[in-house]
């Protein structure tokens, strides 16, 4: 594979344009179909075995310097990334999302290993190649997947895809007997290193469903799943369904609590409401009873203003000084008759007075 021999003094003062543009004469003569970077999102990712590079031109892979000062439009940097990508999360899209910054004009390819040989050289996985596939086509920072990506890359792959450059963490990947499967990419100049995302791997995920592993069964089970579906034997699935009861009760008992505490909490508001408005009441009543029947109260007023006035009512009124006076004219005095005697002393002898003038009156006739 030819490498364009540039460097960074031989770059400088070159208008960026002219940069890495063939010939005129050979660019004319050359149809040119290269792939170019997504502008859209609304479609995923082309397979490579789809849409591949089928320029005619031989391929002249770039160096660090150019790919860095920046390429024309219809010649991106083609970067290639691999790995197996099972339960894609963050710290792969981390890696992908590096790897198509790493030049202005970036064409990213991804290579995704088989269930085959990723089982021979690494393990089980969880998502089998189609669901793996699929999950890199749905990155927006892919721009073409290559299914069923070698474990060790060479000339002749390297050649096929027309790559640039190979990205990937720094970290020496043992394996297939190699103490770094990128050793030999890294000697020919093309390694591009990466930076690792970390605290989230797949290893990690795994690990911690481990751990919890009847956490999620019984998640599994609650949610429908059969425990042949899970691999659980009859034991453990009663185990777990009982446990789900319990924590069923366990939520309502905490349910019942939580509004218990609440209706407790509204009852004290409203007696503290009413506790409240009842102190006002009790102090406008007092204040109004004081007012009326207090020391100074208007009760008091109106009982003064009343006893003065029956006072003058039945006191008599006094005759004015200017006018004539009168005299009293005594009154008559009871005489006994006949007699120059005071009253008799006595009731025996008043009665026998009467008696003797009773029998005088008699002896006139």
């Amino acid at each position: 594979m030819p490498v364009l021999k540039f460097d960074a003094e031989s770059l400088e003062g070159i208008p960026k344009s002219s940069c890495y543009k063939l010939p005129s004469k050979t660019m004319e003569e050359i149809e040119h179909t290269c792939p170019q970077p997504r502008t859209t999102l609304t479609e995923p990712a082309a397979f490579a075995d789809e849409t591949s590079c089928q320029c005619k031109a031989p391929h002249e892979r770039l160096t660090i310097v150019q790919a860095r000062f920046g390429t024309p439009i219809d010649r991106p940097v083609r970067v290639y990334a691999d790995g197996i990508f099972d339960l894609f999360h963050s710290g792969h899209a981390r890696a992908l999302m590096q790897a198509k910054n790493l030049f202005p004009n970036t064409y990213l390819l991804v290579g995704v290993c088989s269930d085959d040989l990723t089982h021979e050289y690494k393990g089980f996985t969880v998502m089998n190649e189609i669901e793996r596939y699929d999950a890199l086509r749905h990155c927006r920072y892919v721009d073409e997947v290559i299914r069923d990506a070698p474990w060790t890359l060479s000339p002749e792959f390297l050649e096929k895809h027309k790559i640039d450059f190979v990205a990937h963490d720094d970290i020496p990947y043992s394996s297939a007997g190699s103490d770094d499967v990128y050793k030999h990419i890294k000697e020919a100049g093309m390694f591009v290193p990466t930076q690792r995302t970390e605290g989230i791997s797949t290893s990690e995920l795994i690990t911690r469903i481990v751990r919890d592993y009847d956490v999620y069964a019984r998640r599994n089970l609650q949610r429908g799943y059969t425990a042949k579906e899970l691999n659980v034997s009859f034991i453990n699935e009663k185990k777990y369904r009982f446990q789900n009861q319990v924590d069923k009760m366990k939520e309502k008992v905490k349910n019942v609590e939580e509004k218990s505490k609440e209706f407790v909490y509204k009852v004290e508001e409203r007696s503290h409401d009413l506790i409240q408005k009842w102190e006002e009441k009790s102090r406008e009543f007092i204040g109004n009873f004081l007012e009326l029947f207090g020391p100074d109260g208007t009760w008091k007023q109106v009982f003064q203003e009343r006893g003065g006035r029956m006072l003058q009512a039945l006191s008599p009124r006094q005759s004015p000084s200017s006018s004539p006076t009168r005299e009293r004219s005594q009154s008559p005095t009871f005489q006994w008759p006949f007699t120059k005697t005071s009253p008799p002393s006595s009731p025996k002898a008043a009665s026998a007075s009467i008696s003797s003038i009773s029998d005088g009156e008699e002896d006139e006739k």
